[in-house]
Formats: C-alpha cells, structure tokens, sequence
C-alpha cells in the first residue's frame, strides 16, 4: 500500500490563501520572515516553507482551515512553539502552517482528582507556574519549554520520565480535529477506560498526520515533600551506566537520573560556567519524596555508586541550586551545538531494555570513533534511553553523510536489541527507515489507518509513515 500527495496547482493554492487572509487578517501572515521562522524546528534547519502560517483562537477556528485545505487538498501542518527535532514542521509540499500558540488557555483544574485540561499551546512551564497555587505540579519536562500540544503530538518524555511516566501515560483525553473538520473528544477524566477503541493513544504520538490536537486533559501530580539533587562522576561511561542498571533492577524509584558522557561535561562545563567539576562521565540525579523515603533512596544510591567508582556526591536541596544544576541539563543540546564554532549537529534516539544499556552505549560509542566525527551522549538512561549528538561540517557533503551513517546505524543496533529508533523525538522526517526496520509489516497497517483518518493526505504528509 502507498500513500501519495501531489501539490495542487498555483491558482488552487493562491486561491486558499486568499481566502484565509481575508478571514483571518493580520492573523494569517504570508511574509518570508515568517514562513521561514515556522519551516523547521530546533533539529536539522533545512527549511520547507509553508505558503501562509495561519494563527487559529478556537477549536471552530481550526476546524474550518482545515474543512477548507481538505476541500482544495492543502497541506497541513501543526506548529507549537517549534522545539521538534526530527524534521516535523518542515513544508515538504507547502501548504498551511498552523500556529497554536494563542490557543494558550489552561481550561480547567481539578485539584481533587489531580487532573486538568488545557489548550495545546499552553507550555510546560507556563502550565506549572499556573498550578504551582495547588499544590500540584505537571511532571513531563523534555528540557526545552515546548508545548503540551507538541508534547502530545510527538509522545514527549524527558528527565522525569523514570519515575513519573511519558506523555502516553499521562493523558486522559483530547479534542481533535479531524482532516474534514471535525471536532472529537477522545478518552475521558476518569482514571481508566475499556470503551471502544483507544483513540486518544492513537492520536497521542501521531506527528500531526491525523488531525490536528486543541486540547489535552492531563494528569498531575503533588509537589513531594523533599526534592534533592545530586551529581557523582564516574572515570568511564561503562561504570555510569552499569551503576545505572543497578539501580534500576532494585527499584530504587529515582526521579530523573541522567547520563552525560565525558565530551558533554566538558561542552557543558563550558556552556553552562559549571564549577568544580571534572571532564568526566556523570549522573545528574534527583530524588522525590518524605524526608525519611528520600534519605534512605540517597544512602540506597551512594552505596551502588561507590561499588561502581563513583566520586563523592555533589547535593543541591534549594530550588535555586537545582534549578541551576537541571538548567545545564536542559542546555545539553545548545552546549554540544556550541562546542565546536561553525559546526552542526544532529542527535539520535534510542531508546533499549535497560539490560541492553551498557551494550548499546558500547556500541554506540564505537559507532561513532568509527565517523571520525566529534560526538557526545547525554540520556535519560533510568528509562533506557539516550542520545548521541554527533557535529559535523554543514558545508561538508561528505562529513554530513558520515554523521547520517553513524546514526543510521545507531538506530538499527537499538533495535537489534530489542529497543527502538526513537524513545521521545518522533520520526518525522529523519527516521522513516528506521521505522520500517524497527515495524516491518505493521508499517502497513499504519498507512491503512492513516488512508481511513486522512484519506486526501493532508495532514503533514511526507511524514511519520513512509509513502511506499
């Protein structure tokens, strides 16, 4: 089975834009600057311009460009706050760029059943700082200040995933609206459903290329009584990791225990003016809990480290100390890019069992002394999941193809072990036969669902699953 998508002609498209400019105003732009602005994320910055970036208010707002652009068979393509990685909001044929951005309310919080609903350009932290009065606290934290929409859209995880869970376990329910305009309500605020087909599982990493998420009812978590971060060092990444396994396979129920290998500490160290600290590998970890539940997963903690070689720990209790500290973790990715003046740089996906964990880092590290290419790895490595950055030469055709090499092949050790191309990225653009290695004959089962949901292929084609 293929999927197919083939631009309309000029005057169609002229004609569509025309008509959303005099509905819209001076709320849907079609200026260079802004095109240019919302063709890429925060990834690989080969642009695809849309042809007019529309900024919808409403559900019925949303609802009606795309009644609209499924009538003339325009492109779609949903836009949060542009912090994807994996080619997402690239305009292969053009078409509508779709802002949420001003659909940013938080709708509704019900602090008794620790849940709420929100808007899909609401942020992660502006959400926080709205519910930080209850008590309650939203814990997914993929490092940069993404929207929830986008969160949902790509099935985010992030630092806290170990302990609290990704977007897919976190979301009650959705409103989307469909490729013909149509406004649905999937899941509900209870806890647990077995009515009909889990469509709000199937809309939650979909990429935009089913229907377009508005909304999102989430749930939420108390602030613990004590939260405590801590750092250690390791003199190899074998020993990080291998603490790492152990910790898991004993259940100590970390909150975010991530890796930085020796060539990210020092991009960092340098990035984020960190003090005192070595060119070394190094857990950041946070612990959650009472005063009594967090002191006893720290001594749980010190003990398994040492038995590794891990350094004496590093604390830091008050906010201003964490936030300093999980601030140089979050910058991870703007620190590698910055390491090495006038280079870019990509960053893998992987995610494995955690028995898998030392080999896969293993192998990666050999993948990519084999490029010949500067590269780091950072991860979230209590669930099993990490990165590796690797920087090349972007006026070098050459180093660029060594790098998607590397990567390719990092993908495909992942999933020789049981694991998969991407724990939190998305596929996008990038990772499309990645995605054939890692599904094989189901890739075809999803060009069926995405046939029957967007029979005119207009929600961000090109992406997600392969054409053919």
């Amino acid at each position: 089975m293929t999927l197919t998508f083939e631009r309309p002609d000029t005057s169609t498209v002229s004609a569509t834009v025309d008509a959303l400019c005099k509905t819209y105003g001076d709320r849907a732009v079609t200026s260079h600057a802004v095109r240019e602005h919302h063709s890429h994320g925060e990834g690989m910055q080969d642009a695809g311009l849309p042809d007019v970036v529309v900024f919808p208010e409403s559900n019925d707002e949303v609802a009606s460009i795309l009644r609209l652009c499924n009538q003339a068979r325009i492109p779609v393509i949903a836009y949060g706050t542009g912090t994807s990685l994996e080619g997402h909001l690239k305009a292969l044929y053009g078409g509508v760029c779709l802002d949420l951005s001003r659909m940013n309310r938080v709708l509704e919080v019900n602090a008794e059943d620790l849940d709420c609903r929100v808007q899909a350009g609401v942020t992660r932290e502006q959400l926080n700082v709205d519910i930080r009065h209850t008590g309650l606290f939203f814990p997914i934290d993929p490092g940069a200040n993404a929207s929830i929409g986008g969160m949902s859209a790509t099935r985010a995880s992030g630092t806290n995933a170990v302990r609290y869970g990704t977007m897919r376990e976190n979301i009650l329910g959705l409103t989307v609206v469909t490729p013909e305009g149509r406004i649905i309500r999937t899941g509900t605020r209870a806890k647990k459903s077995s009515a009909g087909y889990d469509l709000t599982r199937l809309y939650i990493g979909s990429e935009g290329t089913l229907g377009i998420i508005t909304e999102i009812q989430l749930r939420l978590f108390g602030v613990p009584e004590r939260i405590s971060a801590a750092v250690t060092q390791f003199e190899d990444v074998q020993s990080a990791v291998n603490a790492v396994i152990t910790s898991m396979q004993l259940g100590i129920p970390m909150a975010r225990i991530e890796l930085l290998d020796e060539v990210q500490m020092d991009a960092s160290i340098k990035y984020s003016k960190l003090e005192g600290f070595a060119i070394k590998p190094t857990l950041f970890m946070e612990f959650h809990g009472t005063e009594a539940y967090v002191s006893e997963q720290i001594e749980l903690m010190k003990s398994i480290t040492a038995e590794n070689g891990g350094s004496d720990y590093r604390f830091a209790d008050k906010p201003e100390e964490r936030s300093k500290l999980w601030k140089a973790r979050h910058d991870a990715y703007w620190a590698g890019m910055n390491y090495l003046p006038g280079k870019q740089a990509f960053s893998t996906d992987t995610c494995v069992p955690i028995s898998r964990l030392a080999d896969c880092v293993k192998a990666a590290k050999e993948e990519v002394a084999k490029s010949g290419l500067v590269c780091m790895i950072v991860g979230h490595v209590g669930d099993g999941n990490f990165h590796v950055l690797i920087t090349f030469d972007p006026h070098s055709a050459e180093e660029r193809e060594r790098a998607e090499v590397a990567a390719d092949r990092i993908a495909h050790i992942a999933i020789g072990m049981g694991g998969t191309c991407t724990g939190e990225h998305g596929i996008g653009i990038h990772k499309l036969d990645a995605l054939k290695a890692e599904h094989g004959e189901a890739v075809d089962v999803m060009r069926t669902l995405k046939r029957a949901l967007d029979p005119n292929n207009i929600m961000n084609p090109g992406k997600t699953i392969p054409m053919q």
